[in-house]
């Protein structure tokens, strides 16, 4: 029998419901949809109806506020998750 481990060096990512989203960025829902439309927060990935936000997206959006980065920063931020994802496709 095989035996799977999770591997520390990979660190868990799990896709986040809004309201679970909101909890952990500190936000109203009324902020948060403000925030993706003025690309300082980054887009759902869509699964059928539902709209899921990845964990480590927003752990880095969380950790880039905490440590004061500029709103073009976190905008700049926000861009590269973006671009991470299609990457990460792609490969």
């Amino acid at each position: 029998m095989k035996t799977y481990t999770t591997n520390p060096a990979i660190p868990a990512v799990f896709l986040l419901p809004l309201e679970q989203t909101l909890k952990h960025a500190g936000q109203s829902r009324s902020a948060w949809h403000r925030d993706i439309q003025a690309g300082l927060a980054p887009k759902p990935i869509k699964l059928g109806v539902s709209s899921r936000w990845p964990s480590d997206e927003i752990d880095a959006l969380v950790r880039a506020r905490i440590a004061g980065k500029s709103t073009d920063e976190i905008r700049e931020l926000v861009r590269q998750l973006h671009e991470a994802r299609t990457s990460e496709i792609g490969a």
